[in-house]
């Protein structure tokens, strides 16, 4: 199995979280402006609050946070809005991040509806949230649910952000991944390979995402008995990490 830590940056998530648009933004949009702006700027800091927490592991503190936001939005925004989509979606990967699965499985269902309604059905947002639900059945081991939910993440980016984009290489990755739980090495061998090539080329051959599709592809072979194969990769990522890790030294 892959460490809990590489898994998380081989599946592209940062505590499964979404911060706000517009906390992000310097100026809020002006329809925002008209609709209850103060609250919906307490709505974005109780979300930014929550995930602070979340990430930290202080669960029962960031769990009210979220509920808050979602309930501040909700009331403001209606229930179709992306913001409360991801609200709706951060609850859920607390919920996720606690194996609190029965809790989290309709809130990310609810997500991607919301999503879906408020952006259109082939929207990279929709993409993410598929991933995220497919994320969930993943860790449960529902292979069966999760597969057509990361297949249609994939075919959503490949249409809106290109073959070669970053995004598809995790969707690829993440179908990799899931493939290589099922024991099924022959489909999951070109995905890793395909995401891999894509990174490279996107990002550059040292970046950490490249790393992380390193490892993917190890863990792949030695999950077979291939240690000759999984060796010089391992060995790749170990530097790549090990520089990274040097130049961005922890304060």
């Amino acid at each position: 199995m892959i460490d809990c830590k590489i898994r998380k940056l081989l599946l592209g998530v940062f505590c499964g979280v979404l911060v706000s648009i517009q906390a992000c933004a310097a100026v809020a949009p002006k329809q925002k402006e008209e609709v209850g702006s103060q609250d919906l700027r307490t709505a974005a800091r109780l979300n930014h609050e929550a995930i602070l927490n979340h990430c930290q592991g202080k669960y029962a503190e960031a769990e009210p946070l979220y509920k808050r936001s979602l309930e501040i939005r909700v009331k403001s925004l209606g229930t179709n809005h992306r913001d409360v989509a991801q609200s709706l979606n951060n609850l859920a990967a607390l919920y996720r991040t606690q194996g609190k699965y029965t809790k989290s499985e309709p809130l990310y269902k609810r997500s991607l509806t919301t999503w879906e309604k408020a952006l259109g059905s082939e929207h990279p947002r929709v993409a993410m949230s598929l991933n995220n639900l497919a994320l969930l059945y993943y860790v449960q081991d529902q292979y069966t649910e999760a597969e057509p939910l990361y297949m249609r993440a994939l075919a959503i980016d490949e249409k809106t952000l290109g073959h070669d984009h970053p995004g598809v290489a995790t969707d690829l990755n993440n179908l990799g991944l899931l493939y290589t739980a099922q024991g099924k090495y022959a489909e999951a061998e070109p995905l890793h390979k395909r995401a891999l090539a894509i990174r490279e080329k996107a990002l550059g051959p040292e970046h950490l995402a490249v790393a992380a599709s390193l490892s993917s592809l190890a863990n792949l072979y030695l999950t077979q008995g291939k240690y000759s194969q999984a060796e010089p990769l391992i060995q790749r990522a170990s530097v790549i990490r090990a520089k990274h890790a040097q130049e961005n030294p922890a304060k």
